[in-house]
């Protein structure tokens, strides 16, 4: 079972996710894919509706998690660069979906890479000789755990914000939120999210 606690962003209300082994998800309000964890959006909405407080049914264990990823979204968005592995992490998600994510926590703050890039190191990590960017976009995309697991961070090789499930307005505020230059990116007109 998940629990989960609600977090007031720049951006709007977050949703963190937590058991005993870590942060199972993070989402801004609106996200796709919520629906990927199940347990976590029933309880969510449970708690959103009064029926579950904030630290009903928690151990001082899961507490403690929800917490500290708490504490690492006010230092990151008061402009402050805390290290992924300040936290403990615990996506669910296929042995591949988890080699993109964790491809996704090597790209550094205030950096972009593509889809493409990404390939060509699950590739290079799993002995292949090419890897489709589009199924890598299928795993950015399913992210469970937006912005700690910066998938933010990946855009279009022609330079497009493309594919992020928070929303592109979302992905562009981040991104600046670290420093980056964004007047080199567009908005494509369709396909914007994977």
């Amino acid at each position: 079972m998940y629990y989960t606690t609600e977090y007031r962003s720049p951006l709007g209300e977050i949703v963190i996710a937590a058991d005993e082994r870590g942060i199972a998800g993070l989402w801004l309000e609106g996200q796709k894919y919520f629906e990927d964890m199940g347990d976590a959006k029933a309880t969510a909405r449970a708690k959103a509706e009064g029926f579950i407080s904030a630290s009903e049914g928690q151990n001082p264990q899961i507490q403690e998690i929800l917490k500290k990823a708490a504490d690492w979204l006010d230092r990151y968005f008061d402009g402050e660069t805390p290290e992924i592995e300040e936290l403990s992490l615990a996506p669910a998600g296929s042995e591949f979906r988890q080699m993109v994510w964790q491809i996704l926590c090597e790209i550094p703050s205030g950096q972009t890479t593509t889809y493409g890039e990404i390939a060509k190191k699950v590739a290079q990590r799993t002995g292949k000789k090419t890897m489709s960017a589009q199924a890598v976009g299928g795993a950015v995309g399913h992210n469970p755990i937006s912005i700690i697991i910066p998938c933010h961070r990946v855009v279009g090789t022609n330079g497009s914000f493309t594919g992020y499930a928070g929303g592109i307005d979302k992905k562009i505020e981040l991104l600046k939120l670290e420093g980056v230059d964004v007047s080199g990116f567009f908005v494509p007109k369709k396909g914007t999210a994977l």
